[in-house]
């Protein structure tokens, strides 16, 4: 079974560094891993140790569906992160990596990669968001499931390897348009209404449909495969509920761990660690 305490820890080390990056030395090797998401652009700093040392993030309305659409936003806000970081530790960050949801190399991993490195960023690695998400995971046997604003990726992890990687178009931007039809508001104003934890009872029966159709997407996935759990990670995931309303569907354990939110970022953070390093693909 994945290791949630452990996850929990690490993703907790990371939050704290948003208000207390890690003080680290001038010549200390430093890893960054970008998230351009669907609602926030997220760059997590892990050191040669994987280390939480500093994290960033921004609202960002640059994603549809899992493509970039709006570029020299997801630059601009990239950079605007990046820079923050810098002056919080004093150094210049030279290496990071990105992340794509699964199926999606040919149409747009190019652009994210370009994205890191307008920042001044060397891009040593784009990895499949649930892969990067279960680096901090760390799921042997069972479904990565990261549901982001526009789309659901899920990889099957066998001995730690992965054995499929799907994509979907369904996410948080679904729910939001549920949400916004509901209440009778706009869809930004959904967007605001559904992040807000005191309002996630309320939400929860509202999207349930949609909820319904990710396990479907989850369930159609795994079929053929012996998935004894699921995690569920990504923005999307932060709805309270959203994991006992998937294991209802699915009949197999399915759960979460705090602030999932960060899971890919920090996942990808790790990746490029390994990747610099040697010890991922090499």
């Amino acid at each position: 079974m994945a290791d949630l305490d452990g996850a929990n820890n690490r993703l907790q080390a990371m939050l704290d560094t948003v208000e207390h990056p890690a003080k680290v030395s001038k010549d200390e090797e430093l890893y960054c891993g970008l998230d351009v998401g669907t609602a926030f652009i997220v760059v997590a700093v892990v050191d040669a140790q994987g280390r939480p040392v500093a994290c960033a993030y921004q609202f960002a309305d640059v994603v549809r569906d899992g493509m970039v659409v709006d570029y020299l936003g997801a630059c601009d806000i990239a950079q605007s992160l990046k820079d923050t970081i810098e002056s919080q530790l004093g150094v210049e960050l030279t290496q990071g990596a990105v992340a794509i949801p699964p199926g999606t190399e040919n149409l747009d991993g190019g652009v994210v990669r370009n994205v890191c490195e307008s920042t001044g960023l060397g891009c040593v690695a784009i990895f499949d968001e649930p892969t990067a998400a279960n680096l901090v995971i760390g799921t042997k046997n069972g479904a990565v499931v990261d549901i982001g604003g526009g789309t659901t990726g899920i990889s099957i992890f066998e001995d730690g390897r992965v054995v499929k990687s799907v994509d979907e178009s369904t996410g948080g931007t679904h729910f939001s348009l549920v949400l916004a039809g509901s209440k009778n508001i706009t869809f930004d104003e959904a967007e605001t209404y559904k992040r807000d934890s005191a309002h996630h009872r309320e939400v929860l029966p509202v999207v349930a449909p949609t909820i319904d159709k990710v396990a479907t997407i989850i369930r159609d996935a795994c079929a053929g495969y012996d998935v004894p759990e699921v995690i569920l990670v990504g923005g999307t995931s932060e709805l309270t509920g959203i994991e006992g309303r998937v294991q209802k569907r699915l009949g197999v354990p399915v759960s979460k761990p705090n602030h999932p939110m960060f899971v890919t970022p920090m996942g990808i953070a790790l990746g490029c660690m390994l990747e610099a390093r040697g010890g991922l693909s090499g």
